[in-house]
């Protein structure tokens, strides 16, 4: 490849190796013609009658893990021959991802853009207090407490569900901590430092020393499948994505928003 370019494509040393200014500048084509050439053997293999390829899907919630092993179990016995890799981060990355047609699928709260989407279920935002907090025994949390109490902040720096209802709602939280780890925030949480918020379909997961409380207004979170227009998609990847529509119930209503 350098002696095509007629420059050098890596800087080599004893350390390893690593791209010249020049091949990062190249990267995206690179990328792009490794996923042609993906689709193109699928689309081969499609014709000849075999099933084999990569699929690349994300989540942003670690309680959809059971399900796509499971997902990903029963597809391995139709496809044997497909490989699935799982990668997780926040609803936005992972729907950049997708619009960079670097992911084929992903699981996400629902984000403005244009892909296909399916509704798997819809999640509330809870406020997670130490459970000998003032305001535990409360039915509600009010989303204007976040500018008062210390607060536990999930994913500094990245857009996530909590960032984009603080937001909406015109509040600033009193950031104490920062964490990119939820079980860090829980057990901070818990051991009085704070408080914090987090959707309702992970706290089962932690709930020793917290309590939960729903917040006011209601803060509810779309959350689905979302995968590229259907012409971007590679073989591998609409078999997967009937495959989860076809054997795990999710609700029928796909639409293309903008």
């Amino acid at each position: 490849m350098e002696e095509e370019a007629g420059f050098p494509l890596l800087v080599r040393s004893k350390g390893g190796v690593v791209p010249t200014e020049e091949c990062r500048q190249l990267l995206p084509v690179l990328q792009e013609l490794v996923r042609a050439s993906d689709v193109y053997l699928q689309i081969t293999d499609d014709i000849c009658g075999l099933s084999r390829g990569t699929i690349r899907i994300g989540t942003s919630y670690y309680a959809y893990y059971d399900w796509f092993a499971k997902l990903i179990a029963d597809f391995e016995k139709e496809y044997p021959g497909i490989k699935v890799e799982i990668i997780d981060g926040t609803s936005t990355e992972l729907l950049q991802a997708v619009d960079e047609l670097k992911m084929d699928l992903c699981i996400i709260s629902r984000r403005d853009g244009r892909y296909n989407w399916t509704l798997l279920e819809k999640d509330q935002l809870l406020a997670c207090l130490p459970e000998n907090h003032p305001l535990a025994g409360e039915e509600y949390f009010h989303v204007s407490n976040f500018a008062e109490e210390d607060f536990i902040e999930l994913y500094p720096d990245c857009e996530t569900d909590n960032s984009r209802m603080m937001k909406e709602c015109g509040v600033t939280p009193k950031v104490k901590y920062s964490t990119s780890d939820n079980y860090s925030a829980y057990a901070m949480v818990a051991a009085g430092l704070g408080i914090a918020c987090t959707n309702a379909i992970i706290a089962d997961a932690f709930t020793e020393g917290v309590k939960y409380l729903p917040l006011y207004p209601r803060q509810i979170v779309e959350i689905g499948m979302a995968t590229p227009e259907k012409e971007t998609m590679s073989p591998a990847a609409k078999r997967f994505a009937e495959f989860a529509l076809l054997h795990y119930g999710c609700q029928n209503n796909s639409d293309m928003i903008d």
